[in-house]
């Protein structure tokens, strides 16, 4: 099983997607453009504080709000590993997964960790924090697939054999 190692960010329930991107910002041309605005309205500086391979720890209905699909692109363009929250907003976590942003609901790691924690994910098996081990749901292996090869329309390319699994450094 895949496994990694990264700083905590923890944010509060109702994420919306307006947070993670506001909306004068999608006029800008690219997620990399948009990124250093990420959730402005909540915390100015976090987009500029965040590294990569951090994680997101959150509470319930992360992602609600509009459908945008650059929310969880910015996301993954800043670096963040994967995203824990609660729970997700239906929409935001589809359109997370076929961006190939790893996310895991767990009821109750946000209550469990504090901002700058290290913790260690293993991919459909736990989450290791400090003081204790939370175990988590595996996600169908279609959806691994789809988070391991980047995204949805790579994990189709490779499938349909236009692509090889290890072009970019992928697996």
């Amino acid at each position: 099983m895949e496994q990694f190692t990264g700083k905590v960010w923890v944010l509060g329930d109702d994420i919306d997607t307006d947070i993670i991107i506001p909306t004068e910002y999608l006029a800008l041309k690219s997620v990399q453009e948009m990124a250093p605005y990420a959730f402005s309205p909540l915390r100015p500086k976090l987009a500029g504080q965040i590294k990569p391979g951090d994680m997101i720890v959150a509470g319930k209905n992360f992602g609600c709000g509009s459908s945008r699909e650059q929310a969880p692109e910015i996301i993954k363009a800043l670096g963040i590993r994967c995203v824990i929250a609660k729970s997700f907003a239906r929409i935001f976590f589809r359109n997370a997964i076929n961006n190939g942003l790893l996310l895991i609901e767990n009821e109750r790691l946000k209550d469990l960790v504090q901002e700058g924690d290290s913790i260690t994910v293993t991919v459909n098996e736990s989450i290791s924090y400090p003081g204790g081990r939370e175990k988590i749901a595996p996600l169908p292996d279609n959806l691994v697939e789809i988070i391991q090869a980047g995204g949805l329309v790579r994990a189709m390319r490779i499938r349909n054999g236009l692509e090889h699994p290890k072009k970019n450094g992928q697996k």
